[in-house]
């Protein structure tokens, strides 16, 4: 579990993190940089969730041999896939990353929705659906990893 306290806030207490593959973790079907290391480092604190369209056909390889549950959709409705997901794992215990149009109701339901700004930009839905926007998926990781930073951006001015 991953506890994080925001001043003048509520307290996060997160079990599992569930992420979108490209777009997210991945550009063109490749998974970015360092993504791989920062995935090792948050399964001591959550259970990782990839929850996917696969649109290039690489998840499953791109993330074997790493910690994380992969989850290919072949549904029509996405959006409504990944928001019960993360609604079944619990959404209040649950951090969401994501950037497509696809990913907004799994970050609004997420108790903290990340949305991420990279190469294939990120959907207007999604942005308003998040509570935090990163402009690149290692700082999204990296907050979790030094939650002082996710203090530093939503504590309360009271």
């Amino acid at each position: 579990m991953l506890q994080i306290q925001i001043s003048g806030g509520q307290t996060y207490q997160f079990e599992n993190l569930v992420l979108d593959y490209n777009g997210t973790l991945a550009i063109d079907g490749h998974l970015i940089d360092g993504v791989a290391d920062r995935l090792r480092q948050l399964a001591d604190y959550l259970k990782i969730h990839v929850i996917t369209a696969d649109t290039f056909g690489t998840v499953e390889r791109a993330l074997a041999g790493l910690p994380c549950q992969v989850v290919i959709l072949t549904q029509a409705d996405q959006t409504q896939a990944k928001g019960d997901y993360v609604q079944q794992l619990g959404a209040n215990r649950v951090v969401a990353i994501g950037n497509g149009q696809n990913d907004s109701l799994m970050l609004e339901r997420a108790a903290l929705g990340i949305a991420t700004i990279q190469e294939e930009g990120a959907a207007t839905a999604t942005l308003v659906a998040s509570d935090l926007v990163v402009t690149r998926i290692d700082a999204g990781l990296d907050i979790l990893l030094h939650p002082q930073r996710l203090n530093a951006t939503l504590r309360s001015g009271k």
